[in-house]
């Protein structure tokens, strides 16, 4: 049984030490960092509208569509899951140690949390679009409020809160739709050569900003290619808009209500043994086997249903995500059980110990993946921006997460903390943290 380790001494919060980290926790946190790299390198090597419809680029031989089918059946959606879990969990971790040592921990965290976001806000801003530390950080203060609410409570907040997405999609879907018909008409006005009254001008100009991330022409695709193919003020620029309205819209549309009750199950989970790894092997075998084998047909359901609706957006907003929406959380729990049997048996002993140390490690590998697939695909590195098919682009996801399981645990050995975390802790506690062993 894997359990909680006896608390140093001392009355200060600071940084959790080697000795109190949960193998499972660690483990865990570096199996999804890497998944999520499986997901975003499509968003790194192509247009974003590619990452939700494989139709748009990347191929649609059977090749490329067989690599979509893979990675939306196990990935999409799945990782990311199990990372907002561990961040909750985290919180109920680190809350658990500051009150045994008797330190109060709430100035703490959101001294980390506001550092977090600013690492975010420059990450999203100046390298990736699809940065998540911003979101998880603002997500993680609004659950922090209720991090000593019982498991049954949490639980039942989240179930709460997930289904509101689903019914903002589907309510804006048809706003959405009688935008488009009033679009078609206004241009059709425009054409015959009417002027335009102030109402008609702002429904195109409402359209012209959604319609980049909603339903992409030609022209929104080729014009993101030329961005990202060109200099970094190109990329910039173009970067810097989509990230902003991905901080509001996003957030409101979709954080607050799937992230946030996600960090509400992680955190219930912990309470429950569950991420820690303390429960029984049984529960674990069913916890897998539950998960998988509801999870994964809701998924292969979702997959068909894109595929037979050619991935319409409106149809995706109403329906098309929802099987996935729920079938990823299951998937997801299938996972964590099928890690926490590994852990268990105790094969493949040195590859978990390397995921443990990507897992410690997860916010300089995250930024890492940044820096170095936008260094690989963008106009100032090596300028692959959609050139790659999405079968090959797997490719590079293999040698990044290879690459980072040997140099991890490498790290490890003659430092205590990545270089993020170093900067990230001696941000939060106002003071240079030790750094070698």
């Amino acid at each position: 049984m894997i359990s909680y380790p006896k608390p140093l001494s001392g009355q200060n919060a600071g940084p959790v030490a080697a000795a109190e980290r949960l193998v499972s926790l660690d483990t865990l946190r570096g199996v999804a960092v890497m998944g999520i790299l499986v997901m975003n390198v499509y968003a790194f090597a192509m247009p974003f509208a590619a990452y939700y419809n494989p139709t748009i680029m990347g191929g649609t031989d059977a090749l490329n569509m067989g690599t979509w089918f893979f990675t939306h059946l196990f990935f999409d959606q799945k990782f990311m899951t199990i990372f907002a879990m561990l961040y909750g969990a985290g919180i109920i971790m680190m809350m658990d140690r500051a009150e045994t040592r008797g330190a109060a921990f709430a100035p703490v965290f959101f001294r980390r949390s506001a550092w977090l976001i600013v690492i975010g806000l420059l990450h999203g801003y100046f390298i990736w679009f699809g940065d998540i530390l911003f979101h998880y950080a603002l997500m993680g203060m609004m659950v922090f409020l209720a991090r000593n609410a019982i498991p049954r409570t949490l639980i039942t907040i989240a179930c709460v809160l997930l289904p509101v997405t689903l019914l903002i999609n589907f309510g804006s879907s048809f706003y959405v739709e009688e935008l488009q018909s009033d679009v078609v008409e206004i241009e059709r006005l425009q054409a015959d050569g009417a002027t335009l009254d102030d109402e008609q001008q702002q429904t195109l100009d409402e359209w012209q900003e959604i319609r980049p991330v909603f339903s992409p022409s030609e022209e929104d695709v080729a014009a993101e290619i030329a961005a990202y193919r060109g200099t970094y003020i190109d990329a910039l620029t173009h970067r810097a808009p989509f990230v902003a309205f991905m901080q509001i819209n996003l957030t409101l549309v979709f954080v607050v209500w799937r992230v946030g009750a996600l960090m509400l199950l992680g955190m219930a989970l912990m309470k429950l043994g569950v991420l820690s790894g303390e429960r029984s092997t049984r529960f674990y075998r069913k916890m897998t086997l539950v998960g998988y084998g509801f999870g994964l047909p809701l998924v292969s359901l979702s997959a068909v249903l894109l595929e037979a609706h050619e991935f319409e957006p409106l149809y995706v907003a109403r329906y098309g995500g929802i099987p996935n929406y729920f079938g990823s959380i299951l998937v997801a729990l299938g996972h964590i059980g099928a890690v926490v049997l590994v852990l268990r048996s105790g094969t493949f002993k040195a590859l978990v110990d390397r995921f443990a140390a990507v897992g410690r490690m997860a916010l300089s590998n995250y930024l890492a993946h940044s820096l170095i697939m936008t260094s690989l695909f963008y106009g100032y590195g090596l300028g692959l921006y959609a050139e790659v098919p999405r079968f090959l682009q797997q490719g590079f996801v293999a040698a990044l997460i290879g690459l980072q399981l040997l140099v991890s645990p490498w790290w490890l050995r003659r430092f205590r903390f990545g270089p993020a975390e170093w900067l990230w802790r001696s941000l939060t506690y106002g003071q240079r943290q030790p750094m070698r062993r």
